[in-house]
């Protein structure tokens, strides 16, 4: 077992990597910005490490900093979270290359599943179900992507290779729009990524996001651990997660698990990683590979009863599994809000001073956070602030629960999204299940 990770985030996901190891016996470093030194984690840590000021290029996306503070402190392994650099395969590279262990995928498969057009190859050569698409980047022949676009069907949709987070995508209706919005995204995709590369897929209407979480060992061993709905989104933000879906059978399980399974013993994938798919008509169609830990990953533990980030440290410590695809059974239903620190009508971030702060608490809930009475929120870093997640027998009583919890939840000082949340909690339809990728912008627009 590793003797000494260094964890490489902050806020949530930095203390939930430093229970997990303290857990295992293992101690921990935290590096921080000049921002973050009251983080709970930091103050919980074996070692603290400062490594530069707040705004993040200058901190947690400084590589050289990160790799000294590993160096300094004597750390076997650098754990990156999610977010940062937890999907930067020259990250991963440096400090493998530096003698460290990288707590997630070889660099040469987080590149590989970094770039959507190598992504989508490898997992259509794996038999993973994908988007009808131009199987390969766009060239600058205009008839020939007439062509392409034309045996899709329109609506079709730009997508920039190396884009990410809603951006580098442009959706086309119709011929004559194509040429320009070909244009205007490799314009985009040049300007937000440095590459410029772009291919073209079929536009799903009223699709769902539904992604399968696997976790692989690289010794030829893998396993899937069902399935989470994440299709509660706003500008292609997850807002609020559940697992299992409504409507996806044991047999649609089994049927996508076994084949993302595969892939991961293709590709040689080790760790966790998460299998992102767009969902409609009882068809599954691949999207992206996130090659880290997901933000939404304890609904996944919550109904499996395994720890995600507890086998992500043995897989890098060289372990095998300790769990076959037999020993995996789903019970019951988690559902997980984002608790973020912004207004619940504009989205605009409110950071400040926690002047008042109340966990809430009960059977079956569980309250990821880093924040406590006092605590500044600050203004240099993603607006989440915590995660709520609610587990129940059924999703019945897993809304119940998470009513329940957002009753109790009090953040004073600063503006949260709990308002929101219970929103979407009330809502009928998401009471009924099975809402599109586009219900919740829809609501807010009735909403604002």
């Amino acid at each position: 077992m590793l003797d000494k990770i260094l964890i490489a985030n902050r806020g949530e996901i930095a203390l939930r990597i430093l229970r997990a190891s303290k857990e295992l016996g293992i101690k921990t470093v935290a590096v921080h910005s000049t921002a973050d030194k009251e983080l709970k984690h930091v103050l919980l840590a074996d070692e603290s490490v400062c490594i530069g000021p707040a705004p993040s290029a200058k901190s947690y996306l400084n590589i050289p900093e990160l790799i000294a503070a590993a160096e300094v402190t004597g750390a076997s392994a650098i754990h990156p979270g999610y977010g940062f650099l937890s999907e930067n395969a020259d990250f991963a590279e440096q400090v493998e290359s530096s003698g460290f262990i990288f707590i997630g995928p070889k660099p040469d498969t987080i590149r590989l599943m970094g770039d959507k057009v190598s992504a989508i190859n490898a997992m259509k050569a794996a038999g993973v179900p994908c988007v009808p698409g131009s199987d390969g980047p766009l060239g600058n022949d205009i008839e020939l992507n007439k062509k392409i676009a034309k045996n899709i069907g329109y609506p079709v949709i730009i997508k920039a290779s190396g884009g990410g987070g809603g951006r580098g995508m442009r959706i086309v209706r119709n011929e004559k729009d194509l040429e320009q919005s070909i244009k205007m995204t490799k314009m985009e995709a040049k300007t937000a990524f440095n590459n410029d590369m772009v291919y073209m897929e079929k536009f799903l209407e009223n699709p769902r996001h539904i992604e399968i979480q696997v976790l692989s060992d690289g010794q030829g061993h893998a396993v899937y651990l069902g399935e989470r709905d994440c299709s509660m989104q706003r500008r292609h933000q997850k807002v609020l997660e559940e697992a299992p879906a409504v409507g996806i059978t044991g047999k649609m399980r089994q049927f996508i698990g076994e084949r993302c399974v595969n892939a991961c013993i293709e590709i040689g994938y080790r760790g966790a990683g998460t299998f992102e798919f767009l969902f409609e008509n009882d068809q599954f169609y691949f999207i992206e590979m996130n090659t880290r830990i997901q933000v939404e990953h304890p609904v996944t533990e919550m109904i499996t009863g395994v720890d995600l980030i507890r086998e992500q440290i043995r897989i890098a410590s060289g372990f095998p599994l300790s769990i076959k695809q037999k020993d995996i059974h789903i019970k019951g239903h988690a559902i997980e809000c984002r608790i973020n620190a912004e207004d619940a009508k504009t989205f605009m971030p409110s950071p400040g001073k926690i002047t008042r702060f109340h966990a809430p608490g009960g059977f079956g809930i569980r309250w990821e956070s880093h924040i406590y009475a006092g605590y500044t929120v600050p203004p240099h870093y993603d607006s989440m602030i915590g995660k709520l997640i609610a587990y129940g027998e059924t999703r019945e009583i897993a809304i119940a629960r998470m009513k329940n919890a957002l009753s109790e939840l009090v953040i004073d000082g600063i503006k949260t999204n709990i308002d929101l949340h219970f929103a979407i909690l009330e809502d009928k339809n998401f009471q009924k299940g099975g809402t599109n990728i586009h219900y919740l912008e829809k609501k807010l627009g009735i909403y604002e």
